[in-house]
């Protein structure tokens, strides 16, 4: 039978490489949709997690998973000889960088060489992984086609980027509309065809290098406006103008403006897709200087950070060595478990080699590892009472900020969880600036370092 034949009548089978924050809401909704699902892990505790019916993505519901592992919609594997069953393969492996900020693509060729080793006719390949452009018909595309195989006729070669937002209420997998380009105008109609079961809205695009490009500009253009309004922040808190009250007095223009906020750009795509594009701008002997100036001061911010906590402990006439500083929050952004590029880490690991003593509190975020060491999420509002300086660091929507500002001595806040209206400062030192929050002194109590 073929492909188009297979996918029209929902029984062609669909196989997701990585059950990560990408892979498994995809294979949910595949499964949902009606097709076959199988996830490709080589984290066992994932396989089983979904052979057992039991989510371990947030954004994902436990009944959903058990209703279509009971159903034999959905299963998991970490057997990739099961490849050759599938009639669509769909990567959705991570793609980090390097130190050196080089593109490491080791997963995605991971995931091709076991295609490749079980590719056959009318069989479908997409990449949801974010890279650079030229990944899919440079890289993996002769991996395929030194079978003896014709792209676009004897398989269908796509990328078409993964745009998931986690913790997302109104955005999630299935109504965000899915972007796809591929080798040839067959392979793009494949890809649509296919997806159109799984996702509202399917955005075909002129060839795999413009969606590879897509993802990337979407996330360029983010972190480079988060660059700008991190560095006016700095200017603004020298000047005593306080950007978020610029911010929201500049967003009541009704065209021509967008706000975005200072912060520190966490996660696996904003601090790392573009850095995908300056690379390979290099290969064509240019340079993206946006890019470059952008990651120059995001990076800066953590520092500015601890040097706003330092500051601001000065002002209390205390040392940041051996003070007791909690971090609430850990994960990348709110209401998410996702510590991975989280500005929380890097605070947390400056203070520590200044020689703070750090703790941590996030629902989310059960045990971190920073410097080697395993830090648990601490009580709340007993570790706020024994801390010399708290400080925001993701503003979880589930946090009582109200508790934290009447238990603090000292409050740094560079997510403005704390509205300046809702709580002013409360002796003369508060002046309330960018991150700089103070009241009236509190009992302190011993911090136990165990």
């Amino acid at each position: 039978m073929k492909l188009k034949d297979k996918i029209d009548n929902k029984t062609a089978q669909v196989g997701i490489i990585g059950g990560g924050y990408v892979g498994l809401p995809l294979a949910v909704e595949f499964a949902k949709a009606g097709f076959p699902v199988t996830v490709f892990d080589i984290d066992e505790r994932k396989v089983q997690a979904i052979t057992v019916g039991r989510s371990y993505i947030p954004d994902v519901s436990t009944d959903d998973v058990t209703n279509l592992t009971v159903t034999k919609r959905l299963s998991a594997t970490t057997k990739f000889g099961l490849l050759a069953d599938m009639d669509a393969a769909i990567i959705c492996v991570p793609t980090p960088l390097k130190k050196t900020k080089d593109p490491d693509i080791r997963f995605i060729v991971a995931a091709c060489e076991s295609i490749a080793k079980y590719l056959h006719a009318e069989m479908f390949i997409s990449l949801e992984s974010s890279t650079y452009p030229g990944t899919t018909d440079e890289l993996m595309l002769p991996m395929f086609t030194e079978r003896g195989y014709e792209v676009g006729r004897d398989f269908y070669l796509c990328f078409s980027p993964e745009r998931v937002d986690p913790g997302n209420k109104k955005w999630h997998t299935r109504n965000i509309p899915k972007v796809i380009g591929g080798i040839t105008p067959a392979c793009t109609a494949m890809g649509e065809r296919l997806y159109s079961h799984a996702v509202d809205k399917v955005i075909p695009v002129d060839g795999t290098k413009a969606a590879e490009m897509v993802k990337l500009l979407e996330n360029t253009f983010r972190m480079v406006n988060i660059g700008l309004v991190n560095e006016l922040a700095v200017e603004c808190d020298r000047m005593g103008i306080n950007i978020w009250d610029v911010i929201e007095a500049a967003k009541t223009k009704p065209f021509g403006y967008m706000p975005f906020y200072p912060g520190i750009p966490g996660g696996h795509c904003i601090p790392i897709d573009p850095f995908y594009f300056s690379w390979k701008s290099k290969q064509y002997g240019s340079e993206s200087r946006f890019i470059e100036t952008a990651g120059h001061v995001n990076n800066f911010m953590p520092h500015y950070v601890v040097e706003k906590i330092q500051d601001a402990l000065n002002i209390d006439k205390k040392p940041i060595n051996n003070s007791h500083i909690l971090l609430v929050g850990m994960s990348y952004k709110k209401n998410v478990d996702d510590v991975r590029e989280s500005s929380a880490v890097d605070i947390a690991l400056l203070l520590m080699k200044k020689g703070a003593i750090v703790k941590y509190h996030d629902p989310f975020v059960e045990s971190c590892r920073i410097n080697g060491i395993i830090l648990k999420s601490c009580p709340l509002i007993a570790t706020v009472r024994q801390a010399d300086c708290v400080v925001i660091t993701t503003d979880h929507d589930c946090i009582s900020y109200d508790d934290i500002y009447k238990n603090s001595t000292l409050i740094i806040d560079p997510k403005n969880a704390l509205s300046r209206t809702l709580y002013p400062p409360m002796n003369q030192n508060g002046h309330c600036v960018l991150y700089k929050y103070l009241h009236e002194k509190a009992d302190n109590h011993s911090w136990n370092q165990n």
